[in-house]
């Protein structure tokens, strides 16, 4: 059930897409730093690419404790009027996913800040979000 949801919802983004993003442009970001204490904050690095001008893939990269919690997330975003969708597996694991709504502001250079809702299915829980990072 997830999955055709998942499925329809990107069809339906793809059918509605105007132009926000340039393809070929790369993101490098810092991940989520809205959720920690600032005692707790921890460098996740975040890399994307625009696969088209709607359409960016991404890969982040998150660390626990130690080596062995180390985890690779991917996901996709799809821009539409300056908003985008937001989709992310948690461990490359297609049960562990998550959804959202944000926008994406750019300022001077390629400077951008992500300010995102996100639903965690596996959670059952509802996060506000925040990453940083540039836009090349």
């Amino acid at each position: 059930m997830i999955k055709s949801i998942t499925s329809l919802t990107f069809c339906v983004l793809f059918a509605l897409g105007v132009s926000a993003q340039k393809q070929g442009d790369w993101y490098i970001g810092a991940g989520d730093i809205a959720n920690k204490a600032w005692t707790e904050w921890s460098v996740a690095p975040t890399v994307g690419y625009g696969v088209t001008e709607n359409f960016m893939v991404g890969l982040n990269v998150s660390q626990e404790d130690s080596i062995a919690d180390v985890a690779l997330d991917i996901h996709a975003r799809y821009f539409w009027k300056g908003y985008f969708a937001y989709i992310e597996t948690s461990g490359l694991n297609t049960e562990n996913l998550s959804y959202g709504l944000g926008k994406m502001f750019t300022f001077h250079k390629g400077i951008y800040v992500d300010p995102k809702v996100v639903y965690n299915a596996t959670a059952k829980t509802t996060n506000l979000m925040l990453g940083v990072g540039l836009k090349f």
